[in-house]
């Protein structure tokens, strides 16, 4: 197993916060905490000693949470510094400069580091009651050795992740040239009698007394190890950044979700398009139905105009056919009548003036000239008659009852022309929707 001491102030969205060590949030929401486990952690402060969960019900005289406790402690520490020192930038008429406490507790030059302790991983790591006693023999031991300049403020113990690990944040400090205690991690190690790694280089990111610190630390963390029979791999590893980051772990988590979420997603944008693919197409054919539709209404419209001209041309055309009717029936019965009377006289002329007739020929040519007579008396007679026959059709009730005979036999004839021409249409509108069924049922099947 592997025994791991990763240090850190910062990351990308600033200092470490210590609400993340006592829990000071919501664990419900947080899916890499077992919320039944967070119970069994254990935390402890400079200011109240070892608490477990149950003891927050308790309110402490002092801080509640490990962020008071480390306002508290710099309150309480820093306060002189930092009055001195705004008092001095007054004096230079440099008040831009002016910190507060809280300004100092957050910069991650003079915030408390924080580090963390794990032995093992997830698939192999030592009890929990092992690892709080060899971390806690190390702060002692590093207490007792540098606790004139190192101070640790907070630790705890948490076993409600994969792996049990525990986070302890401390502060470097020593007094400056005007006797005023300020945090400062180099010259604080200066103090203690660190050296630099290159002591002929100039201090740097790589060549500073810290790393000489870490080193020391880790070899007197081995040593506690191996007192507790522990044989742990000593290759150092480096990237406590990286570990210390819990908010990268989640937001990593996150991600993943994310991801699998975008190829749900994706898929439903895919089911969506084919639908709206489907949903386009129905309307198209709505809209080529809604205009065949309209057409249609245009056709009735314009139909049902026919039909009320025709209507009122029934009428007209009654009117005019029962007149004509009425005098095109008086003058045939006239003529008729006349011609069959004028053909009887004829005959009769014939035969009395026949040579086979005995009575004396000036009796027969009376008798002929007073047919003459009788013809010419007779037609007067039938003009009189068919003139009151005509005059008596063309009275309103006998013209009325006429003309509604008319009208309703061309009526039938023309709604029998119209029944016709409405099956054709019939036909032709049938034959077109079995048209663009088939042309559906061929785009389906490709």
């Amino acid at each position: 197993m592997k025994l791991t001491r990763h240090n850190g102030r910062a990351g990308k969205n600033g200092t470490y916060n210590p609400k993340h060590n006592d829990r000071r949030f919501d664990v419900e929401n947080s899916d890499h905490i077992d919320t039944e486990r967070a119970k069994q952690n254990i935390y402890w402060d400079c200011f109240n000693g070892y608490r477990t969960f149950a003891d927050r019900e308790e309110e402490p005289e002092l801080a509640a949470t490990f962020e008071e406790v480390e306002q508290l402690y710099y309150v309480q520490k820093y306060s002189p510094f930092v009055e001195g020192q705004n008092a001095r930038n007054a004096q230079t008429r440099h008040t831009e400069r002016n910190r507060s406490i809280e300004e100092i507790r957050m910069n991650k030059k003079t915030c408390p580091e924080e580090t963390v302790y794990q032995i093992g991983n997830m698939e192999e790591y030592v009890s929990p009651e092992v690892l709080l006693q060899v971390v806690t023999e190390f702060i002692a031991e590093l207490n007792r050795r540098f606790g004139s300049h190192i101070h640790t403020l907070d630790w705890a113990l948490h076993l409600d992740e994969s792996t049990p690990h525990i986070h302890e944040r401390h502060v470097f400090d020593c007094e400056n040239k005007y006797g005023e205690l300020f945090p400062q991690q180099e010259k604080a190690l200066e103090a203690l009698g660190f050296e630099l790694p290159e002591p002929e280089k100039k201090p740097s990111r790589y060549n500073n007394r810290k790393m000489v610190f870490d080193s020391a630390c880790r070899v007197l963390l081995f040593e506690v190890a191996k007192k507790h029979g522990l044989h742990l791999e000593e290759e150092p590893e480096y990237g406590g950044r990286k570990y210390l980051e819990k908010q990268d772990f989640i937001l990593a988590k996150q991600k993943e979700r994310m991801a699998a979420q975008g190829e749900i997603i994706e898929q439903q944008q895919t089911v969506i398009s084919e639908q709206l693919g489907a949903i386009l197409h129905q309307n198209q054919a709505l809209s080529e139905n809604a205009k065949e539709i309209a057409m249609q209404g245009e056709k009735l419209e314009k139909l049902t105009l026919k039909l009320e001209d025709v209507e009122q041309l029934i009428d007209d055309v009654s009117d005019i056919a029962y007149d004509k009717a009425v005098e095109v029936v008086t003058d045939t019965v006239r003529i008729e009548t006349h011609q069959e009377d004028m053909r009887l006289v004829d005959e009769t002329k014939r035969w009395l003036l026949s040579l086979e007739r005995k009575a004396p020929l000036k009796q027969r040519e009376f008798a002929v000239k007073y047919l003459d007579s009788v013809m010419g008396k007779i037609g007067n007679a039938m003009k009189t008659v068919l003139h009151r026959i005509q005059q008596k059709l063309m009275q309103p009730d006998m013209r009325n009852a006429g003309k509604q005979q008319v009208k309703e036999q061309a009526r039938e004839t023309i709604l029998e022309k119209l029944k016709r021409n409405q099956r054709k249409v019939d036909q032709e509108n049938a034959a077109r929707k079995q048209a663009r069924q088939n042309a559906r049922s061929q785009e389906t099947e490709l």
